[in-house]
């Protein structure tokens, strides 16, 4: 009879043993909040700059600015009516820009750099200012932070958060077709 109590028990605890685990659930640090309070405080600050920036802009009498859906203003220093041609993607075009800061303080001098077109790192909305010209013009950009350099700046010459413009000459687009 002993060995039967003990073979019942032994039996009993392998099939509660042997039943699948249960899942638990993962602890809760609170990153979640964290996250979309920073995200909400971006977007609030993201809202001020842009605000600040139009008042910026509309002071500015004597050029004609546009406003870009990516998220920028520009207006034309020598415009090309006759030529239709922009790059496209791939394309690789030879350009010369410099960064100033709103009041035209030059932060880094005109240098001239090879870009191919979505397919190398650059300033972001110089990547989308860039799809708008033709050979030859010369387009001064306005861009707030968040497309420039962000809320770590360079490390060097601009600023966290710091809005900036830049003077970019698209000297010639060759065409990945013509490779």
């Amino acid at each position: 009879m002993k060995h039967k109590i003990i073979l019942f028990v032994l039996i009993a605890s392998v099939v509660v043993s042997c039943k699948e685990p249960q899942a638990r659930r993962p602890k809760q640090h609170g990153t979640t909040n964290f996250y979309k309070e920073v995200l909400k405080e971006n977007k609030k600050l993201n809202a001020l700059e842009k605000k600040r920036l139009e008042e910026w802009v509309a002071k500015d009498t004597v050029k004609e600015y546009k406003t870009s859906p990516n998220g920028f203003w520009y207006t034309y220093i020598t415009k090309d009516t006759l030529n239709s041609n922009s790059p496209q993607f791939e394309d690789l075009v030879i350009l010369s820009y410099n960064i100033a800061d709103l009041n035209g303080d030059i932060l880094y001098e005109t240098k001239e750099r090879s870009y191919k077109v979505d397919k190398e790192d650059f300033i972001p909305a110089l990547q989308d200012g860039i799809k708008l010209m033709k050979k030859e013009e010369t387009i001064t950009f306005v861009i707030p932070s968040y497309r420039a350099f962000g809320v770590t700046g360079d490390g060097n010459k601009i600023a966290v958060n710091q809005p900036i413009q830049s003077t970019v000459t698209l000297i010639d687009i060759k065409s990945k077709k013509e490779e």
